[in-house]
């Protein structure tokens, strides 16, 4: 008898959080097919209710969903420090995409007085959970000494990390430390093989930098470059030393 009670009410905790995500998953597919009123009625009261992610949507919707023609009968009209509100709320239960969206309202001061420390708080607190955009966004601030004391080294460190996930702008902006010798060594062959990864995906920039860097090298050193970047791409970026 124990078993069965225990069982009842088990499935009486369930049940809520069950309906909640189909609820969740009915929005999602709305907001999918351009219908925004439908998504935002589903996801106000559990965005109220503090539900991160919900709230993170309801930014999204707010900032200006694509094709969103109505809400509530009227316009569906963008209000920036509405999305700020509801990014924020996300992001201090530590959701990584309210992070980031929120440190680019700060940066570009969208809803917010531009704000470059707060800004790169955000991002780094996004970073640091592994999103590859905020890893690249945050090196890019300590590239110019935006929110923070600039330090190409640090900058270097994040941009490696944004480019393990294969985030190409870090890919790019590596290959172009390692040619320079900013804040890492120079290292021709390094930045070689970092512009041919990138070059790989048709970025014509990265295709001129990569040649005009292999003037530079000897046909071996070209070679073991070229090695280098295809042992990279088949280890998924894990092994490009």
């Amino acid at each position: 008898m124990k078993r069965i009670i225990l069982a009842v009410v088990m499935a009486l905790l369930l049940a809520p959080g069950m309906l909640w995500a189909e609820d969740f998953d009915a929005a999602l597919e709305a907001y999918d097919a351009g219908d925004i009123a439908t998504a935002y009625e589903i996801w106000r009261p559990m965005a109220e209710q503090g539900d991160a992610e919900a709230q993170f949507r309801l930014g999204h919707i707010y900032r200006g969903a694509p094709g969103a023609p109505w809400i509530f009968g009227k316009q569906a009209r963008r209000d920036f420090a509405e999305a700020v509100r509801w990014y924020r709320l996300a992001a201090k239960q530590g959701h990584a995409d309210a992070q980031m969206r929120l440190s680019e309202m700060y940066e570009y001061g969208i809803g917010v007085a531009q704000d470059y420390a707060e800004a790169a708080r955000w991002y780094r607190l996004a970073a640091e959970q592994g999103d590859a955009n905020a890893q690249f966004n945050l090196g890019v601030m300590y590239e110019n000494g935006q929110g923070v004391a600039q330090n190409y080294a640090e900058a270097g460190r994040w941009y490696r990390l944004a480019a393990e996930q294969g985030d190409a702008n870090a890919q790019f902006n590596l290959g172009l430390k390692y040619a320079h010798g900013n804040g890492v060594i120079q290292d021709y062959s390094t930045a070689h093989m970092w512009f041919n990864i990138v070059a790989r995906n048709g970025d014509s920039a990265a295709v001129n930098n990569r040649d005009l860097i292999a003037d530079l090298m000897t046909p071996e050193a070209i070679a073991a470059a070229q090695s280098r970047a295809r042992i990279c791409l088949e280890s998924g970026y894990q092994d490009c030393d």
